[in-house]
């Protein structure tokens, strides 16, 4: 998802990959990877790429939450019913 939404940015702005890799000190493979789902995004390059897109960082933040949420319990047997137990928790406070 968050991958997606990168290079959907990173086009809009007219930047190519490697405009994007001198700007987090990363090498080009590293941010292809990224948007294309392969390499996780820290916090700390969500925050530099949302001030490079010139976008709030809480409009990258429910995105970049989700694909970690994911990678954590995507494939596990009761994702969804745990998840709703999760949901149920967050409902109370």
């Amino acid at each position: 998802m968050l991958g997606e939404k990168l290079k959907e940015l990173r086009e809009s702005k007219g930047l190519v990959q490697r405009q994007v890799a001198a700007e987090l000190q990363l090498d080009t493979a590293y941010i292809s990877k990224m948007e294309h789902n392969e390499k996780p995004v820290s916090r700390v390059h969500l925050k530099k790429l949302s001030k490079l897109y010139n976008i709030p960082e809480n409009e990258l933040l429910p995105i970049w939450l989700a694909d970690r949420v994911l990678q954590l319990v995507g494939n596990e047997k009761f994702t969804i019913q745990a998840l709703e137990m999760a949901l149920d928790k967050l409902k109370e406070k």
